[in-house]
């Protein structure tokens, strides 16, 4: 497929497309050219398809990934719920290779060379690349839990935040505790992977003990000072369907863990002890971003060009997902990183073909999240370039949010699943 007919088959579906996002790239200059994708979740997955479909399949593409298939933290929490299994959540990344020629290397790499341009692989292989993108996603700062470091600490006291077999793992505990027992879910500081995130799974936990152990409670103890996403409608839906089963606790901030015992240390307040504890950590960008020095932002977060996402740190090493220092108003979820990829693959495009990336890249995004089984609440927002300031802006205008819970929001939750899985892997 031509690439001007692939971009208008791209508009009718894609709201990145239809607002200018992939305009500027001609195809054929870059053929030879070698690029490297280090992370195969939502952005680097994306990133991998599309430099090769917009570069007509000239730019030879290599993605690095430890994991067999792709799992989705969006609708994971339907599993901690019960309604779904890890394997309605989980998609091989087979078509990569064979509808898209991405060559998928099942490996973790050990250090990046950015002088050089080269990967070290755990395995030991080298691979060069003219350039680099890394999505590799969220890691734990564990050095602020430290009863979090003792053996077998972090295989008792769950997070559930990296969707697996953690995910799995803690819909066991939920099944194995008592009627009556109290899940305690911590919340660190924002800003971390998915805002609405955890009191979704609130909802999602309480759901499942109303169906089959009333007796018990869910308790949020969030380190920030208000919930951070769709406060009225979670807070609707907690009085409508779990009235006093749900108890939320905010500047409650976690600074320990004994997991011998399920118990939550906090700064300020008393110690509490669950049936069921599951601490969700403070986050920062992905191990190897940190360790190349990527992470300039508080050793945390990695700073980058919004136009290519080049890291602001190394040359020819673009960053994306949820490990950038994110602009205001722009969450670290699923979506937005689909929708940084899509830029990313351009602007690499580009720049490998001798040309300017777009000017004004523009992202969509969309974030739902169960209150039930069945009803659904969502949030949504558009961004744009800003010259002048260099970031991207909220559009004024462009939100969106519920005006209440619905089944048939549920319906279009489930189809937002299908419809990104497939733009990201298929």
């Amino acid at each position: 497929m031509q690439r001007r007919q692939f971009v208008q088959t791209l508009g009718a579906g894609s709201a990145v497309a239809g607002l200018g996002l992939l305009g500027g790239c001609a195809a054929g200059g870059a053929s030879g050219a070698k690029v490297i994708v280090v992370g195969g979740g939502y952005g680097g997955a994306t990133a991998a398809k599309y430099v090769r479909l917009f570069s007509d399949y000239g730019i030879s593409v290599t993605l690095i990934e430890p994991n067999p298939a792709f799992v989705s933290c969006p609708i994971s929490n339907l599993v901690i719920q019960g309604s779904k299994t890890i394997a309605d959540i989980t998609t091989p990344y087979d078509n990569l290779g064979k509808r898209h020629g991405v060559k998928v290397v099942r490996d973790m790499v050990a250090s990046i060379d950015a002088e050089k341009r080269m990967v070290k692989l755990a395995s030991g292989g080298e691979l060069p690349y003219d350039r680099l993108i890394l999505s590799p996603g969220i890691d734990f700062m564990w050095d602020t839990l430290p009863g979090m470091a003792k053996p077998g600490a972090q295989d008792k006291v769950l997070h559930a935040w990296k969707a697996g077999a953690q995910t799995v793992a803690l819909r066991k505990q939920l099944e194995a505790m008592p009627d009556g027992g109290v899940y305690a879910l911590s919340i660190p500081l924002a800003p971390y992977r998915c805002p609405p995130g955890p009191y979704e799974r609130a909802c999602m936990v309480a759901n499942y003990f109303k169906k089959a152990k009333p007796k018990s409670k869910v308790v949020i103890f969030d380190a920030n000072d208000d919930i951070q996403s769709k406060k009225g409608l979670f807070m609707k839906a907690w009085k409508d369907h779990y009235d006093g089963m749900i108890e939320y606790r905010p500047k409650h901030k976690v600074v320990d863990v004994d997991a011998a015992t399920n118990t939550l240390k906090f700064e300020f307040n008393d110690d509490f002890k669950a049936g069921v504890a599951n601490v969700v950590p403070s986050m920062r960008a992905g191990a190897i971003a940190v360790t190349t020095g990527l992470a300039t932002a508080n050793n945390r977060w990695c700073d980058v060009d919004f136009l290519t996402f080049e890291s602001k740190a190394r040359k020819n090493i673009h960053v994306l997902g949820d490990s950038i220092q994110i602009a205001p108003g722009m969450p670290k979820s699923g979506h937005m990183a689909n929708q940084h990829g899509k830029t990313c693959a351009a602007a690499v495009v580009a720049l490998l073909e001798g040309k300017e990336p777009l000017s004004l890249p523009i992202y969509a995004n969309t974030c739902y999240s169960f209150v039930t089984d069945e009803d659904v609440v969502h949030v949504a927002s558009v961004h744009r370039y800003d010259a002048e300031k260099k970031t991207m802006l909220t559009v004024p205008g462009s939100g969106g949010v519920s005006v209440a819970a619905s089944e048939l929001e549920g319906r279009y939750a489930h189809a937002w699943a299908r419809n990104i899985w497939a733009d990201t892997l298929a």
